[in-house]
């Protein structure tokens, strides 16, 4: 069974709606997308195809362009093509809403309004409080990448046939080489208690166990002062009790 179900009208729908079919079988996979033109086997009852499939998806996507609200019935003129009980887009996403499919309505042009129920037919009223996304053909790819994420996450049946792996932040999130703790008790901010080795990124010799360390010079002695590199502000060493400052009296 499809698990996507693409809802348009021929006349301006059609190529956004082969678009949208080729790049969502490509993150689900074969057959999980339903379009009339590619889902329909020759000879077959295609009113029934279309009613069955409609009926049986788990997402409706229903795409609206500017004239979508307004298009007339080609049967009969002066007649919105909403307005005939008969209109296979007003039909399908009927049988989408009664199912309890989620049905998201994509906005192909930033000249698309908010639906207003009281313009639709009653049977469609519920159409007006489905969130929508806006879509745009220079923004495509982008755009059904999101949509798709957001389906993945919401029904479990498509994220089942995902085929995008993890996205690699995530994975570099938790495989992040630059923090190590081998163990570590007490409070967090002012540590206390036991406390083992933590390192936020070496970028040198660094030892800190017993013995020598070998790849850095070797040190010994008490009060001896190493520097790598330039120094430009000087070395200060001090023994005994620390003086305190003026300030620290008050």
């Amino acid at each position: 069974m499809h698990e996507i179900f693409v809802n348009y009208r021929t006349e301006g729908g059609k190529p956004l709606a082969h678009m949208c079919h080729g790049m969502l079988e490509d993150r689900f996979g074969e057959g999980s997308v339903f379009l009339a033109r590619r889902s329909i086997d020759v000879g077959a009852d295609f009113a029934d195809a279309l009613i069955r499939g409609a009926r049986g998806c788990r997402v409706l996507l229903a795409l609206i362009d500017d004239k979508w609200l307004d298009a007339p019935d080609r049967r009969r003129p002066g007649r919105r093509a909403l307005d005939n009980p008969d209109d296979w887009v007003r039909r399908e996403i009927e049988e989408a809403l009664k199912s309890g499919a989620l049905v998201v309505p994509l906005f192909v042009s930033r000249k698309v309004e908010q639906l207003d129920a009281r313009r639709l037919p009653r049977t469609l009223a519920e159409l007006a409080e489905c969130q929508y996304l806006r879509v745009g053909l220079d923004t495509l790819e982008a755009d059904l990448r999101r949509l798709a994420d957001s389906l993945a996450r919401r029904v479990p049946a498509l994220a089942a046939l995902d085929r995008t792996p993890p996205r690699a932040g995530a994975e570099d999130a938790r495989q992040d080489p630059r923090t190590h703790t081998q163990y570590q008790s007490g409070g967090i901010g002012s540590v206390g208690g036991s406390v083992g080795t933590y390192v936020q990124e070496a970028h040198a010799p660094f030892h800190s166990g017993r013995g020598d360390i070998h790849s850095g010079p070797r040190i010994e002695g008490d009060g001896t002062n190493y520097v790598a590199g330039d120094n430009h502000g000087g070395i200060r060493q001090g023994f005994g009790t620390r003086a305190p400052r003026g300030g620290e009296n008050r």
